[in-house]
């Protein structure tokens, strides 16, 4: 039977580098797109990056109980899980990895129970995540200073995920990871 990883951590912590590592390993993983309401950017594709959807059809979706998960983050701006893309994903045979909010994640495993394995990819410290969301010079400070305080509320949440990574050695963080999700996988 194919499983779900879900994946959540705080903006800065290194999640999507390890899903991306996670992702070259030749397991038997598959990624799930997630849906959102904002514009592409640059070169991003419709069904590849994100499906796109505009805030009528997204809403119009929630409506249908299209997500196992969403969250409008601003005034228009949707992100979600379409259950259609996991259930592809698990009808075709393939385990399935998420990329998803702290509170997307702890609901998906609810759903999903021990066919699912919830991680939490935790910073080293919330001054490291300064730097880190610094050095990627993409925000203005006050966009940082509210990454932040999200972070630390984010965090809150780890002690509700099955697997907590400290990602304060990144080759340790990856390894880590890695024989996490071969374990699970490979579980019967």
């Amino acid at each position: 039977m194919s499983k779900l990883i879900i994946f959540s951590a705080p903006s800065g912590s290194g999640k999507s580098t390890l899903i991306r590592y996670l992702l070259q390993q030749r397991l038997p993983l598959q990624f799930s797109v997630s849906a959102t309401s904002r514009d592409p950017r640059g070169k991003e594709k419709h069904g590849v990056e994100y499906y796109f959807l505009s805030p009528a059809e997204f809403r119009e979706r929630i409506a249908k109980g299209e997500f196992l998960e969403y969250e409008e983050v601003y005034t228009d701006k949707f992100y979600g899980t379409l259950k259609s893309e996991v259930d592809r994903i698990l009808n075709e045979g393939h385990n399935v990895v998420l990329d998803v909010d702290c509170v997307g994640g702890v609901n998906i495993k609810k759903i999903y129970g021990n066919r699912a394995l919830s991680i939490f990819v935790m910073p080293p410290s919330i001054d490291e995540l300064r730097q880190r969301l610094e050095k990627r010079g993409t925000d203005k400070p006050e966009v940082i200073e509210s990454r932040l305080k999200k972070a630390e509320y984010e965090m809150s949440f780890a002690p509700q995920f099955d697997k907590i990574i400290l990602n304060d050695n990144y080759d340790d963080a990856k390894n880590e990871t890695l024989r996490t999700v071969q374990e699970f996988i490979s579980d019967k």
